[in-house]
């Protein structure tokens, strides 16, 4: 019994471990990873790990003749925590440096589990606020529309989270924010016409923020390692997520329209030309920033995400500037996302996922997402052309997630040979060679030789 309870308590320790990564968004890949990983350095060789989109199971036989023990756990609750991601991959870390026992490791992930969020509910909406309002600087807004932004952002977080409190699924909390984003853009304009002439901006920011919650990171993920029935539920959810957005936007441009408003497209005024990059990039920097705020990241990691979110939107608009394409864009600043946020997360002790969802958000395609409703819906619009833009929207996410996970595919080895050369090369190297050689074995007729002085 002592032994049997002994494995139980290591399967636990594994299953509440991959609990938090798989609700925080990680791919099936790294949750199994983890949890095998766990089991092994406590003893227990040869688990079985099984992962879905709601369940962890893991299972363990010592012997043929003995029954298997299996646990298995269910994940109801998505609540992403930056802050819990992190403490939680720290502590694994520290687990297998035998830096700390599995009891201890239990008692601090019940710790974590228990503790509520780092940053208090009103300071998460503000920094939504502010991302939402650093959008439409990415976007080319003026100061009236920054303002609307902010307060249609705190305005969309806040409904969404009086909706999940009362367990209502994801679909109606997208539908409610896209309506709300589309109808607090239609007031203003109907209210002060001269002061907000593109109301579409507003919207346009709106929808970026819907859909940065939306996990195409981990489905797409899922989908190229392997795991094809978790990628395939978590594709279906991120595309009952953008449906709802669809609906909720659609269907305040049909009320915005029965009100004889016109939202009109969205023109960027940062698209013109390359003078207008570094403001896109602060833009884009400053939103990333805010979000990963909004989802209680570390504030050491505040700095280099949104470093990394402008580069990134400086790479994306100069390659959009050649008239390449919004998709070659997207890979291509992708890639240098998924390159620099694998270095970076070791630098400042965060588990890469804190890095790369953030910093991909200023490239989200709510532009074209927005730009094929209008043109579906207008009147004398064309549905062929909307339609295009309805796909380029997802081709840019699909670009997005699968340029990101290539950059850490390429990222892994380099840094393993970095790694290498620098340990190579490390210490002091004035004089002597700069590889130690290994003292040759004694030949046979020297085993009777005295040993020499020391």
């Amino acid at each position: 019994m002592p032994e049997a309870r002994d494995r139980y308590l290591t399967l636990d320790l594994a299953l509440r471990v991959g609990e938090i990564l798989l609700s925080s968004g990680a791919g099936a890949a790294d949750v199994t990873a983890t949890m095998l990983s766990l089991t092994h350095h406590l003893g227990l060789r040869n688990c079985d790990v099984d992962v879905t989109f709601t369940s962890l199971r893991v299972s363990y036989q010592s012997d043929p003749d003995e029954p298997a023990l299996l646990q298995v756990r269910q994940v109801r609750h998505r609540d992403i925590d930056y802050d819990d991601l992190t403490r939680v991959d720290a502590l694994v870390n520290a687990l297998l440096a035998d830096a700390i026992d599995r009891d201890e490791a239990r008692a601090r992930i019940a710790r974590i589990v228990s503790t509520g969020h780092a940053l208090p509910r009103w300071a998460s909406t503000l920094a939504v606020g502010v991302s939402g309002a650093a959008i439409g600087v990415l976007l080319g807004g003026d100061l009236p529309m920054l303002a609307i932004a902010f307060l249609a952002a705190m305005g969309i977080d806040v409904l969404k989270w009086r909706m999940s409190r009362r367990r209502l699924p994801d679909f109606y909390q997208q539908v409610a924010g896209g309506l709300l984003a589309t109808l607090v853009a239609a007031v203003t304009t109907a209210a002060f016409p001269s002061v907000f002439p593109q109301p579409s901006l507003v919207i346009t920011a709106s929808v970026i923020m819907l859909l940065a919650g939306v996990s195409f990171m981990g489905a797409i993920q899922d989908a190229l390692t392997g795991f094809y029935i978790t990628g395939s539920a978590r594709i279906l959810e991120a595309l009952l997520a953008t449906a709802g957005i669809i609906a909720g936007v659609s269907g305040g441009l049909t009320v915005a329209r029965m009100l004889g408003l016109d939202m009109g497209f969205v023109q960027p005024g940062a698209a013109g030309g390359f003078e207008y990059v570094p403001f896109m990039m602060f833009g884009g920097g400053l939103a990333a920033a805010a979000f990963a705020l909004s989802c209680y990241a570390p504030w050491r990691s505040l700095l280099p995400i949104g470093f990394i979110a402008a580069t990134a939107v400086g790479v994306y608009q100069t390659v959009l500037i050649q008239e390449i394409g919004r998709t070659w864009a997207a890979s291509a600043a992708a890639l240098l996302v998924g390159l620099v946020a694998y270095a970076a997360s070791g630098r400042f002790r965060v588990p890469p996922l804190v890095i790369v969802v953030p910093a991909i958000l200023p490239m989200l395609p709510g532009l074209s997402i927005y730009r094929g409703l209008s043109l579906i819906g207008a009147e004398q619009g064309d549905s062929a052309e909307g339609i295009v833009a309805m796909v380029t929207a997802a081709s840019i996410a699909i670009a997005l997630a699968s340029g990101v996970i290539l950059g850490e595919y390429a990222a892994q080895p380099l840094r393993r040979e970095a790694r290498r050369l620098e340990r190579r090369l490390s210490g002091p190297r004035l004089v002597g060679p700069l590889r130690a050689r290994a003292p040759r074995p004694a030949r046979i007729q020297d085993a009777e030789a005295p040993p020499p002085n020391t």
